[in-house]
């Protein structure tokens, strides 16, 4: 057998092995029960003690995150007289057949609103909403530890929404507050408040997005760097403060965009503060304004073709009335591609800027206007509180209106009857007295009263020249048309299929 080739005696051998560990002719084994098996841990003890140890830190810090802040968070309810003319509640509204007088629309009781706030004083200074105390004839405060104080508002800030009220109360703990600049978006996020009326409610999140601005406008000024977190913020939570781990507060709690749908804005801490501080100290607010409205290049995309030259920068929309802007070279259609020296390519960058100047101040823009490159200098004025636009008063009725069905305008020459009776500064153009419901011109905003004074950069005085100039346009490309409107300067662009 040695002789043998070595595999086939390794086949022989194994063969072999195989015959005499089970005969072909052998009776089937008797059953045996199977041996019972163990399982065994998928994870080592050792490993799980130490993930239980995580999570039970975890909890800890969550824990104590609570008993830092909630001492320092306050429950604010405020009391508002009815006035006779208020639209009735719903509440009154179903129970107006009711014999209870209470539930008579018609017996004017207090209207009564819940909502939050974090202490930032010792001495019993408060800061929270604006929208919380708004009106209140009487703003009661509740603490952690059950006392209740009346409180006095001593300022607030309608476009920031931040308010700041007083008790009259010493030694109280304070919030502490945190850089909101170097929040991220991923950390923990933790609200205290009242919602519902439950007061000291406590959720947590995380931060699920920063930078988020035009929520809401408020006269012409709108926060451009909302918090938002999906920690769950209801009705009572407003004015309440947004903590990180630590227990230090980065934001106040704002704006609820629908009720507990995992979307829930904070104003930075760092804008609360800078604005609290000044109403504690009776400062006015007072902020810089150019007085133009303002697009993010490339936002509006029917229009964007007719920027070619230009990638970035910010579209000035409208030039408010007597605004700093108005005086100034600039206008509508021009494209803001530098504030300062600085580079802006959204309408969030340039706002920043301009509020980073004083009022007074020169500011040079750098604009891009039709293809060339031009330097405009604008001195900054005060925003002021409200942005008024003039009453509107009747159109007289035209002679003879010229009919522009293509773009669904009705338009008549401005003549200085006209102008003197609309209390109009505009000397030349084509007032518009009607738009087309469904039209290109209602599509792009146009409204009655607009005075049209270019066509694609031209000018025109009367219904002809506006006739020539839209036939010599193409309104596959746009037509671009600079509007007066009760003093604001604006444009718009008809495009066919727009």
């Amino acid at each position: 057998m040695s002789n043998l080739p070595l595999m086939r005696r390794l086949t022989l051998s194994l063969l072999g092995a195989f015959i005499a560990a089970a005969p072909l002719f052998a009776a089937p084994p008797t059953a045996q029960p199977e041996p019972t098996v163990l399982p065994s841990a998928t994870v080592p003890p050792a490993a799980a003690d130490q993930g239980k140890d995580v999570v039970h830190q975890l909890n800890n810090a969550f824990m104590k995150v609570f008993e830092v802040v909630a001492p320092t968070v306050v429950v604010i309810e405020t009391s508002k007289e009815r006035d006779a003319n208020d639209n009735p509640s719903l509440e009154d509204l179903l129970f107006q057949n009711q014999p209870d007088q209470r539930r008579n629309p018609r017996n004017q009781q207090p209207a009564q609103s819940e909502g939050s706030g974090f202490i930032v004083r010792a001495d019993g200074h408060i800061f929270t909403n604006y929208h919380v105390v708004e009106g209140a004839d009487k703003i009661n405060v509740k603490l952690k530890d059950g006392r209740e104080f009346q409180a006095k508002l001593v300022g607030t800030d309608e476009k920031t929404d931040v308010a700041v009220i007083k008790i009259d109360a010493n030694n109280l703990p304070v919030a502490q507050f945190a850089d909101s600049e170097t929040v991220k978006v991923g950390q923990f996020a933790f609200a205290i408040g009242a919602p519902f009326r439950l007061d000291y409610t406590f959720t947590y999140g995380v931060i699920s997005g920063k930078g988020r601005s035009r929520l809401i406008s408020n006269g012409g000024y709108s926060i451009t760097d909302y918090i938002q977190t999906d920690a769950s913020i209801n009705p009572g939570n407003s004015g309440g403060p947004l903590c990180d781990i630590d227990g230090k507060v980065v934001g106040m709690n704002t704006l609820i965009n629908g009720l507990n749908r995992g979307l829930g804005f904070a104003i930075p801490i760092n804008l609360a503060n800078e604005i609290g501080q000044q109403l504690i100290a009776g400062q006015r607010i007072i902020r810089p304004w150019l007085g133009i409205r303002i697009e993010t290049l490339g936002e509006d995309q029917s229009i964007r073709d007719l920027f070619k030259g230009v990638e970035k920068g910010v579209v000035v929309r409208t030039i408010e009335a007597d605004a700093p802007a108005y005086k100034s070279d600039l206008r509508p259609f021009d494209v803001i591609t530098h504030v300062d020296g600085a580079p802006v390519s959204t309408d969030t960058q340039l706002q920043r800027e301009v509020l980073k100047k004083k009022i007074g101040q020169p500011v040079d823009l750098i604009v891009w206007r039709k293809g060339q490159t031009i330097k405009l200098p604008i001195t900054t004025g005060e925003l002021p509180g409200e942005i008024g636009r003039a009453a509107n008063v009747p159109t007289p009725a035209p002679q003879k209106p010229e009919d522009l069905n293509k773009f669904g305008l009705q338009v008549q020459d401005l003549t200085k009857e006209v102008a003197e009776r609309l209390r109009l500064d505009v000397q030349q153009g084509v007032i518009v007295t009607d738009v087309a419901d469904n039209s290109l011109a209602s599509a792009q905003g146009i409204e009655r009263e607009d005075v049209i004074t270019e066509v694609d950069g031209k000018p025109v005085s009367n219904v002809q020249a506006f006739r020539d100039a839209l036939q010599k346009a193409d309104p596959r490309k746009g037509i671009l048309l600079y509007l007066d409107r009760k003093g604001s300067k604006t444009f718009a662009v008809l495009k066919a299929g727009g």
